[in-house]
């Protein structure tokens, strides 16, 4: 699996951003695809994620701000990302996961993209 991410880029605060990753490869191997990032100094952490049958969850902080949803290709996952803070400000990673034998697996981390939110 690969995964092709784009989207991020400066906004100011309030501001909205759309960002894309789109998967390549054996994707029906795929079981969630999902958004995480990492702010400098900190940790990366989940942000949103989607399973197969578009069931979602998000971090607490993006809750009522942040979207997660599939495209009609089902290999293509966007994160609409509104009400920007910049606590936001991160590098943003696509990621993909199987789950199998009761655990969960990374099958491909895309590139990261830099969301800035910043007056």
């Amino acid at each position: 699996v690969q995964l092709q991410a784009s989207g991020g880029g400066l906004v100011q605060p309030g501001g909205s951003l759309r960002l894309s990753c789109t998967a390549s490869g054996s994707i029906s191997s795929i079981t969630a695809m999902g958004w995480y990032r990492q702010a400098p100094g900190k940790q990366r952490e989940l942000v949103a994620a989607i399973t197969g049958n578009d069931r979602t969850n998000y971090t607490g902080s993006v809750k009522g701000r942040f979207t997660i949803s599939r495209g009609d290709a089902k290999n293509t996952v966007y994160l609409q990302m509104n009400s920007l803070k910049p606590e936001d400000t991160a590098v943003y990673y696509c990621n993909a996961v199987r789950f199998e034998g009761g655990h969960f697996y990374d099958l491909a981390w895309g590139r990261g993209t830099l969301v800035t939110v910043s007056s």
